[in-house]
């Protein structure tokens, strides 16, 4: 799915800010700490105004640990729910399809994500926080497949589509600051994938291994 059919050059525009302003703060956060430096530095960084910023994120700490939007969480859900239900590995290929096209269009390199792991080393309240947001942000996309697919959203199937997409993409992300990588966060998502299910084709071993 390309990333013109679910935004508009103006939705496009505005993601690209808040990923500015995200990787800014990551940055200045793995330097200096949340309290060395200002908002008023994170905008002249991507020389916006202080009012902009505001219009994206309620504080630093939103600001680094950034995430989607709701706006982009409702276009995702959107385009989700234009799929096909009644098979679940479409269910997570639409996913993955999804998240690629998402990265892709904010255009984040590896960097971003190094700076997102030094701040929350250097800053430890970050961790709940982003955990917290996390933890939500995957309640809502399980209540997203169970509706498409037509189940409760406790059904497991679901709730294994969603622990497979975060085990997939924290392992990716993983890979993709790898110094020594060199493949591209799609390839590897993309990738990882493929093995997984290479891995689930294998029949199940009956009766005990020795």
């Amino acid at each position: 799915m390309s990333e013109s059919a679910t935004t508009t050059r103006v939705e496009r525009r505005m993601r690209k800010t808040a990923a500015s302003l995200t990787a800014v703060s990551r940055r200045l956060t793995a330097e200096h700490g949340l309290a060395g430096f200002t908002i008023e530095e994170v905008c002249d960084e991507v020389d916006v105004s202080r009012r902009t910023f505001f219009n994206y994120f309620a504080c630093k700490e939103d600001a680094v640990i950034g995430g989607n939007s709701e706006s982009d969480f409702e276009l995702l859900s959107e385009a989700f729910m234009a799929g096909t239900p009644g098979d679940w590995s479409r269910a997570l290929q639409d996913l993955v399809d999804l998240a690629i096209a998402h990265i892709e269009s904010d255009d984040v390199d590896a960097s971003t994500h190094t700076d997102f792991m030094a701040a929350l080393e250097r800053e430890p309240r970050l961790l709940a926080r982003f955990l917290g947001v996390t933890r939500e942000r995957e309640r809502q996309i399980r209540a997203l497949i169970a509706r498409r697919e037509g189940v409760e959203e406790d059904d497991p199937r679901a709730a294994a589509v969603v622990t497979i997409m975060a085990t997939l993409m924290q392992s990716s992300a993983q890979r993709f600051i790898d110094p020594a990588n060199t493949q591209d966060f799609a390839t590897i998502l993309t990738t990882s994938l493929a093995a997984f299910r290479t891995v689930l084709a294998v029949p199940t071993l009956k009766g005990n291994i020795s």
